[in-house]
């Protein structure tokens, strides 16, 4: 395999993983003690910062360098 494609393998999986991770986090806090107000601007930042975080992969991966 080439270095560019275990970056972009390794890349995504990454990116699945800290989603998994964070929107995880996200949807404990807001079934837990907090509730759904409590738990709200933590979803905001999830959703705010995923894209971020897809951007940067999809920058580093696909964009001709």
């Amino acid at each position: 395999m080439s270095q560019d494609t275990i970056e972009k393998i390794f890349g995504l999986l990454a990116f699945i993983i800290v989603s998994i991770f964070v929107l995880g986090l996200a949807e404990g806090i807001s079934s837990g003690f907090a509730g759904f107000w409590g738990g709200l601007p933590f979803w905001i930042i999830c959703f705010t910062i995923l894209p971020l975080i897809f951007y940067d992969y999809w920058e580093s991966c696909f964009r001709k360098k």
